[in-house]
């Protein structure tokens, strides 16, 4: 992982929090600032611009995404805990989410590897690489229509997420 600045770290904390609250349309260089409390224009003595502080917020999404389903695997080596722990990602944080899933992804700048190990643990419990993909975009796709409210109201959620896991697992 690139390391950061103190003030680095503050400028992505302040974005995040931005992100969090409004997506990221929310996150202007202006408001940035305004939320630590200097002048728009100091920003860019730690950062290129809103293109770092995005791949900054990628990276943490990743690193938050790895963390969580590596955690779940090593806890219970199952699909569904995987589906259970990207569900609950999705849900837990959904503007960083999208920003990580429904924008384009800028691999050149992420660090090497981080997208590999971030979704290594649909792999490790498929055991084959198409099928962890597939398993993948099922979650993404549950996720996405889930965190935007797509699914018919009353829709049985906790069911067709087990449903999905248990059909990957067979």
């Amino acid at each position: 992982m690139p390391s950061r600045t103190a003030r680095q770290t503050q400028i992505v904390a302040a974005a995040r929090a931005l992100l969090d609250h409004g997506g990221w349309s929310a996150v202007t260089a202006r408001a940035v600032a305004d939320r630590l409390g200097i002048k728009a224009p100091s920003l860019y003595k730690h950062v290129g611009g809103l293109d770092d502080i995005r791949v900054a917020l990628l990276t943490d999404a990743l690193v938050e995404s790895g963390t969580r389903l590596h955690a779940a695997v090593a806890q219970d080596p199952t699909v569904a805990s995987v589906a259970r722990a990207y569900r609950d990602l999705a849900r837990s944080a959904p503007h960083l989410y999208r920003l990580a899933t429904v924008e384009p992804l800028a691999r050149d700048a992420l660090p090497d590897g981080l997208e590999q190990w971030a979704g290594s643990p649909f792999w490790l419990v498929s055991g084959d690489p198409v099928r962890a993909q597939a398993l993948w975009a099922w979650c993404h796709g549950m996720a996405i229509l889930e965190i935007d409210d797509r699914f018919p109201p009353g829709s049985p959620l906790d069911q067709t997420w087990a449903v999905g896991a248990a059909a990957f697992a067979s």
